[in-house]
């Protein structure tokens, strides 16, 4: 019997200071020494917190004097209402860090409280619209370890995170060079539990960043060749830790494209993410899961400008037949991993179009697709998605 191939390991510090691995995680006493941080506030989300890998994190920061802090009110799209609280947990506690562990929606708000709790401004102050994160105290933002549990947003390598306004159900990219995390530890081991729909949601989360970053119109030759591996990684390794679970090896590349994604993604996201993230903060699906139902009708909106390069992409990943091959590949993969084919079928009922539309419309993600989009095309998609 040939043995497996081993689960890769690596320190590295593009674009922060990474350790990864299977089993770093016990580094993370040590990954807070190196942040500065001696009385961590740990965030996650309300479900990761009653599994073992929370309970292990806390375990390893207790046995180092570090204490065992937790705050867990974190809903799958975070809100500002999630975030005063984290923001009075750890003011109360009186922390000096925060660990951000678990999903995109554990990281985002973990990254925000170490910002908002030493801010006086209003976190909207700080969207991600020109020069507004000059406004923020970068003395005051509290160092960040981050730990992720999936391999999808990877916000661990981001500055940014998002947040739902609760009033107006709207995404804001919030943004700061100083929510970049201090510390990552990217341990694969820590996926092997997630249910398969966050296996593939977080999978094709991960993949459709590469995509729109590798299509984006902006010039970034770094971000572009990131973007085209990324794809590459996802594509090779997603439906194989879909079918053996605790396959590390194929579980490292999905967590290596996961940074990558969010690496890449400096060069913009695109029509993808505009559409998904007004129907994630109104209908609260699964914000990868959500991108993944959009990727063909979005593809085939783009082709005009992104037929060459996508020819490219998929002579570099083997598929044959140019943009028409790679479009089926795409389909193919999503069948094979049970993405749903609709809005419909995700479980978006009664959808109001025009509002959802409206909201897209001033997504910052469209500054990022190769085609012009307004709030009549964002409908259009809509409906062909629905």
């Amino acid at each position: 019997m040939t043995a497996s191939p081993p689960s890769p390991t690596a320190n590295w510090s593009y674009p922060t200071a990474i350790r990864f691995g299977a089993g770093r995680i016990e580094e993370l006493p040590a990954a807070c020494a190196a942040a500065g941080i001696t009385r961590p506030l740990l965030v996650t989300d309300r479900g990761l917190a009653a599994l073992p890998i929370a309970a292990t994190a806390l375990t390893l920061l207790e046995g180092a004097g570090l204490g065992r802090a937790m705050f867990s009110e974190v809903d799958p799209n975070p809100h500002d209402g999630n975030l005063a609280a984290g923001v009075a947990a750890y003011r109360e506690g009186r922390h000096d860090g925060v660990v951000a562990f678990g999903g995109g929606s554990g990281l985002d708000l973990g990254k925000l409280i170490a910002f908002m709790a030493g801010q006086t401004r209003p976190v909207w102050d700080f969207e991600d619209i020109g020069d507004w994160w000059t406004r923020a105290d970068a003395q005051a933002i509290a160092p960040i370890v981050a730990v992720p549990t999936t391999a999808g947003t990877g916000s661990e390598v981001g500055r940014a995170g998002v947040l739902t306004n609760s009033q107006t159900h709207v995404k804001k990219i919030i943004f700061h060079p100083g929510l970049l995390p201090s510390v990552v530890i990217c341990d694969p081991a820590l996926t092997t539990g997630m249910p398969r729909a966050i296996t593939v949601g977080t999978g094709m989360d991960a993949f459709a960043h590469c995509l729109e970053a590798y299509c984006s119109p902006h010039y970034h030759p770094m971000s572009q060749g990131i973007a085209l591996e990324g794809m590459r990684l996802v594509m090779e390794n997603l439906a194989r830790a879909v079918e053996t679970p605790d396959d590390l090896e194929a579980r490292a590349h999905l967590m290596s494209a996961a940074a990558m994604g969010a690496t890449a993604f400096q060069k913009g996201l695109g029509a993808v993410h505009a559409l998904s993230h007004p129907v994630g903060a109104v209908h609260n699906t699964h914000h990868g899961m959500t991108n993944a139902v959009f990727l063909p009708t979005v593809l085939a909106y783009n082709r005009p400008a992104v037929e060459t390069r996508i020819a490219a992409a998929a002579a570099y990943l083997g598929i044959d037949n140019g943009f028409d091959g790679f479009m089926e590949a795409v389909i193919a993969l999503c069948a094979e991993l049970g993405v749903p084919p609709t809005l419909t079928a995700l479980g978006v009922v009664e959808p109001d179009l025009a509002a959802l539309a409206e909201m897209a419309a001033q997504d910052p993600s469209c500054g990022g697709n190769p085609m012009p989009l307004d709030a009549a095309t964002l409908a259009d998609l809509y409906a062909q998605a629905l």
